[in-house]
């Protein structure tokens, strides 16, 4: 007796929306980073393991899901993101002389004004994009959109003080608007509804 030729099986992989975990990274990073800007902290090495870890890691891994899912959108920004908050805990560690007095003492600061000038370009279109996703990520990439100009025209040392308290406030509204999307994107899902509201697509460029 011949076997009979066995039917094709598809097999789901479900795997969990990293938005929250992403979401939860860039607050904690945010709010303790716009702390020093406004100087209700001081110094830089309480912000430099948190940059890292939350900023940095916690984002990379949000990114690393979103390939997962086929989200090209949420897997550019929030890996774009990760390695921001790399470069700046690395950057702040050679500010601090960890890595030397040779690397501290040749800082210059409109380096990193081209940095903060490219990720604006970068967040401008991302914006875009976010304009069909939904209207917290559309407020929170708005508000990136600021710190990024206020952070460029600071390096540069273009109206240093309106600039640098321009970067300082978004930042800390970043944190606040990123939390609440972090607990919409935890409590939507798990109650199965909407129990905060992130608002409609502005179904502009999408019909």
């Amino acid at each position: 007796m011949s076997a009979q030729p066995q039917s094709p099986q598809s097999v789901k992989i479900v795997t969990a929306d990293p938005s929250a975990i992403g979401l939860f990274g860039l607050a904690i990073v945010t709010l303790i980073a716009s702390s020093q800007k406004l100087e209700i902290t001081t110094g830089l090495s309480y912000c430099i393991p948190w940059a890292i870890f939350l900023g940095a890691f916690a984002q990379l891994f949000a990114s690393i899901q979103d390939a997962k899912h086929n989200n090209t959108f949420g897997m550019t920004a929030f890996a774009a993101y990760a390695f921001f908050w790399f470069g700046m805990g690395t950057s702040w560690l050679i500010k601090l002389g960890v890595f030397g007095t040779v690397l501290a003492g040749g800082i210059d600061p409109k380096q990193l004004g081209f940095v903060f000038l490219g990720y604006l370009v970068f967040t401008l279109f991302m914006t875009i994009g976010a304009v069909e996703a939904n209207r917290v990520l559309l407020v929170i990439f708005i508000l990136i959109d600021f710190l990024f100009l206020g952070l460029t025209f600071d390096s540069f040392d273009v109206a240093a003080e309106a600039f640098h308290k321009l970067a300082a406030y978004s930042e800390m509204a970043i944190g606040i608007v990123s939390l609440y999307g972090c607990g919409a994107s935890v409590l939507n899902a798990h109650f199965g509804r909407t129990f905060l509201p992130i608002g409609a697509p502005l179904r502009i460029f999408k019909k």
